[in-house]
């Protein structure tokens, strides 16, 4: 009777997967950071189409509502659910919903020929867009702080208020 050979492990066929999945993954991180930038620059340039008060106003909505809505999933999260698988989901959402902001600031903070085309075009088709954005996000961490203070204030009135005896 002959006995089974133990299953041994096929590091070729695994080493050539995983350097075909970091291959592609690197593939697609190239290809992205060369189109990104000018595809969504040509996006709010097509929305703006030139116009300063456009580009300051959808500047502005941009940049507040894509600030509010992640911090607020973050702050829900932290107030009400504290776990981790909690807290990963929502950084996940939060990401996810903060894509545009983030984007355009891939634009003005990149370095490559991509950042700096989206920047040229934002210039001429999206003026003060990017001026505007900021100060929307800047507007909604404000209001968020604000928001986070007036609830601390609260929670610490509440929990130093004396209750009159009866």
């Amino acid at each position: 009777e002959s006995s089974a050979a133990p299953p041994r492990s096929d590091w070729k066929r695994k080493a050539i997967v995983t350097a075909v999945v970091v291959g592609a993954v690197l593939l697609g991180v190239l290809i992205a950071s060369a189109t990104i930038p000018r595809w969504w620059a040509q996006r709010i340039g097509d929305q703006v189409d030139e116009s300063i008060v456009r580009g300051t106003m959808v500047g502005l909505f941009y940049g507040f509502l894509f600030t509010i809505l992640p911090l607020l999933v973050l702050g829900a999260v932290l107030r009400w659910r504290r776990s981790l698988r909690a807290l990963v989901v929502a950084g996940a959402f939060a990401l996810l919903l903060a894509i545009p902001n983030l984007l355009t600031l891939g634009i003005v903070l990149g370095t490559g020929n991509a950042a700096h085309a989206g920047e040229r075009t934002l210039d001429v088709r999206a003026p003060a867009f990017r001026g505007a954005s900021l100060a929307g996000a800047l507007v909604a961490i404000g209001l968020v702080a604000l928001i986070a203070y007036l609830t601390y204030s609260r929670d610490r009135a509440r929990d130093h208020a004396v209750t009159p005896d009866r």
